[in-house]
């Protein structure tokens, strides 16, 4: 039998705006899961609206947020709307939100709620802070939380201040964190029978997958900082002016990657040089190792640096532009660049595959975002809710949809 995916049976509503809450509604939906996303009558996702590139007026970055997922309209705040809203929690598996906390509580559809309508409901909140604590109260930026979280701090270099990257890591962090916990509660629930709630907070999702900092401060006293384009004390991993002034990334400090490395460059004996000899050595000497990789990386093209050193088992590659991205046949071999169809548009629109690969149920790419909210409204509320056209109207008369 043919299924979208490994989570193909499973319905996500998903409510919220933006990156965070709307990407792990994204991941959950590449994964086969049937996601109804819950927009405010005449108050779209502003998302529809975001992204670099503009088509007559329509911009692309919808098509990679809002894909394979329906969209319905709902006013939450009004008592018909929030009985609708319950009706389709009754026949749901899971609830993605990214309101500030307390803010489904006003509408008197807190977890208590939902949970006494479907006992098996996961609701899984991302928010700036999370649903506890002083700061649970205030909004959050995926920017501040970065920032807030000590991430930001180490990036750039020493003595610079700290630029962000040029993409909401934090919204997408959290967002990932969010589906984790949601996959996670599905489990859960095959045990128990009961759902759960995931909390996500963007500034603990940043804080998550910063390594070694808080027990080197905690032991050592060590604030670790930026490093500029290398790890302080790991050596050679860095960027390499090429002959034609683009950069390669040669990475090599484990010392048998070391050894292959001084081979290719025709300098075996530094494998052997008391200054390089071992991780701790090529630390302390990271400054003068890196002179002599320069050098010699200068004097060659970015191909011919990246074929020598991976002939010879040594990690290297390009800092491609989203340009190289594209025509990369390893990503292309792998399906990591597909076509789905934006009827806003009328032309396929390229995006960015569905991670990881699974060999017996992949995820996939279905159809691009809803071209416009509430569009369908009609498929859910008359074939899953059963619904008459007449109910519609009426309901449409009402402002609820």
């Amino acid at each position: 039998m043919s299924v979208s995916g490994p989570l193909d049976g499973i319905r996500v509503l998903e409510l919220g705006t933006l990156i965070a809450g709307p990407f792990a509604g994204r991941l959950l939906g590449d994964m086969g899961a049937e996601v109804i996303k819950v927009e405010p009558p005449g108050a779209p996702d502003p998302l529809r609206n975001w992204g670099q590139a503009e088509h007559e007026g329509h911009h692309v970055f919808w098509t990679v947020a809002a894909r394979n997922k329906k969209a319905i309209t709902l006013d939450l705040r009004r008592p018909h709307g929030r009985e609708l809203f319950l009706e389709l929690v009754e026949k749901s598996d899971i609830v993605v939100e990214n309101f500030r906390p307390g803010t489904l509580e006003k509408w008197d559809l807190g977890y208590d709620v939902l949970s006494a309508r479907n006992a098996g409901i996961i609701l899984v909140r991302v928010s700036g802070y999370g649903q506890t604590g002083p700061d649970a109260h205030k909004a959050g930026y995926a920017s501040v939380a970065e920032a807030a979280s000590g991430l930001r701090h180490l990036n750039g270099f020493p003595g610079g201040p700290p630029p962000r990257l040029a993409l909401s890591l934090g919204d997408s962090l959290a967002g990932m964190f969010g589906f984790q916990g949601a996959l996670a509660a599905l489990y859960r629930r095959s045990v128990t029978g009961r759902g759960q709630v995931v909390d996500v907070a963007l500034t603990e999702s940043c804080l998550a997958i910063q390594e070694s900092t808080i027990p080197d401060y905690d032991v050592g006293g060590v604030v670790r900082g930026p490093s500029g384009t290398r790890l302080e004390g790991i050596a050679p991993s860095n960027i390499y002016r090429s002959a034609d002034d683009s950069w390669v990334v040669i990475a090599a400090n484990q010392d048998t990657v070391f050894a292959r490395l001084c081979t290719a460059m025709g300098r075996p004996e530094l494998a052997g040089d008391d200054r390089f000899a071992t991780h701790t050595a090529r630390g302390r000497n990271q400054d003068e190792l890196d002179k002599i990789i320069g050098a010699w990386a200068s004097e060659r093209e970015p191909a011919d640096i990246v074929e020598t050193l991976s002939a010879a088992g040594v990690i290297a590659g390009p800092i491609n532009t989203v340009a190289e991205v594209v025509d990369d046949p390893q990503l292309r071999a792998r399906g990591m660049l597909v076509e789905h169809y934006d009827e806003r548009i009328g032309r396929n629109v390229l995006g960015p595959g569905v991670i990881p690969v699974l060999s017996e149920s992949p995820g996939s790419v279905r159809h691009a975002g809803p071209a416009c909210p509430g569009q369908h409204n009609d498929e859910i509320y008359t074939g899953l809710l059963g619904k008459t056209t007449d109910e519609l109207e009426a309901l449409r008369g009402e402002g609820v949809l």
